[in-house]
């Protein structure tokens, strides 16, 4: 580390008496000490100069540079890679001129306090982000740990998860912890109307109202999940849809003619920090796929409203593409080819002979698995039940 001229330090509740003394002598020597003011608070250094965090935080990239060469220290809260601006800084500044100096983070003091195993929780964040982006989380008995905006937030949490069939969950609001204001408030979601001490850790165990019917991450939800008018891509074909994509962590998907935007929404719920690009022509349905993306906790999918192929140009590059509609225009599966990475997988689907056709020759051209979908539900027949087929859809999935 002997690059290293940057050194970001947690700290908590304890202030400079829980750090270790690597760490606190950092902080004792420091020249510039950069924090919010809370954390100046919690490290008195009278000769280091202060300054605290802009908005917007990309500003302080900037800051942070022009004092290469003197020492500088950046205060955080607890772990500084875990939900902190440790990540953020690392993608502007190189590791090797980084040293970071961990504390206890706010999820381990909560499992502390609750009693929990923290292998067995998810720890997620809405500091800064939408509340709703919580809502994949939410399963039978799930526990989960959430770092908070404010006061408000849990209110707000309360009501998502009684709006989603959570009314019985159990909240914790774990408040300055490890400090000497440290306090506790536990209640039951459909009950909750306080407001809880803005810095704070939210822990909640996940109960089910009776009857509900769970909406899983691993991909297919009911089509009455969604807000449509018919044109999305049905939960059996969905389901084989996710799976020929294959979402993991961080990817980045296509969703062209998303319709009422059901794959793409599926793609982001199913791993962690997945992201989607929907294009969809009709103004209509891109108002579904808005509705669909906050109701499913997924609101940070990006809706382009316009046609392939123009509207794809400019966007990240895909690790996955799926064509749900516009196959046979002139010019898509090309753009969507040429811009997919290699190893990425394109899945498309068709319904009408044209389309079926053109995935026929597509398929003679790249290989990959070419696979038709006949699905039958049970429906009345006078006193009895008979199956009732829907349309079939013809599959193409191939790798890149």
């Amino acid at each position: 580390m002997s690059n290293a001229w940057l050194d970001i330090v947690g700290i908590g509740e304890d202030g400079v008496d829980g750090l270790f003394a690597d760490a606190l002598a950092r902080v004792s020597e420091a020249e510039i000490i950069i924090g919010g003011d809370r954390h100046h608070k919690l490290a008195p250094n009278p000769d280091a100069k202060r300054i605290a965090w802009p908005s917007p935080f990309d500003a302080m990239i900037d800051e942070i540079r022009s004092h290469k060469g003197r020492r500088i220290v950046i205060l955080v809260t607890g772990d500084p890679l875990w939900f902190s601006v440790g990540a953020r800084i690392l993608k502007a500044i190189p590791a090797e001129e980084v040293r970071f100096f961990p504390q206890l983070s706010a999820f381990q003091w909560a499992a502390c306090r609750m009693g929990w195993s923290l292998a067995d929780c998810d720890t997620v964040t809405v500091h800064g982000r939408a509340v709703e982006q919580i809502i994949p989380h939410f399963a039978p008995r799930a526990r989960l740990f959430v770092l908070t905006r404010d006061g408000d937030t849990p209110r707000e949490v309360a009501a998502l998860l009684c709006k989603t069939g959570y009314s019985r969950s159990r909240i914790s609001v774990l408040s300055a912890l490890g400090g000497r204001d440290e306090s506790r408030m536990d209640g039951i979601a459909e009950n909750w109307s306080a407001r809880a001490p803005d810095f704070h850790t939210l822990a909640i165990e996940c109960v089910a109202d009776e009857g509900l019917d769970f909406h899983s991450r691993s991909g297919g939800l009911p089509d009455a999940a969604f807000v449509h008018d018919g044109q999305l891509t049905k939960q059996a074909v969905r389901a084989v849809t996710l799976s020929s994509l294959a979402p993991f962590p961080d990817a980045v998907l296509w969703d062209v003619g998303a319709g009422c935007g059901s794959v793409a929404v599926e793609w982001m719920r199913a791993s962690r920090g997945a992201v989607a690009h929907a294009v969809e022509p009709d103004e209509g349905r891109c108002d579904m796929i808005r509705k669909n993306a906050v109701n499913l906790g997924v609101p940070k999918l990006n809706i382009l409203q316009g046609s392939a192929p123009d509207k794809l140009e400019g966007l990240p590059r895909p690790d996955a593409i799926f064509i749900g509609g516009g196959l046979t225009t002139d010019g898509v599966f090309e753009a969507c080819w040429n811009a997919l990475r290699p190893g990425g997988r394109l899945v498309a689907n068709a319904v009408t002979v044209e389309s079926e056709a053109c995935l026929g020759k597509l398929h003679g051209q790249h290989g990959g698995n070419l696979v038709r979908l006949g699905i039958q539900t049970a429906e009345p027949v006078g006193r009895f039940r008979g199956w009732k087929p829907a349309m079939p859809v013809t599959q193409w999935s191939v790798v890149k």
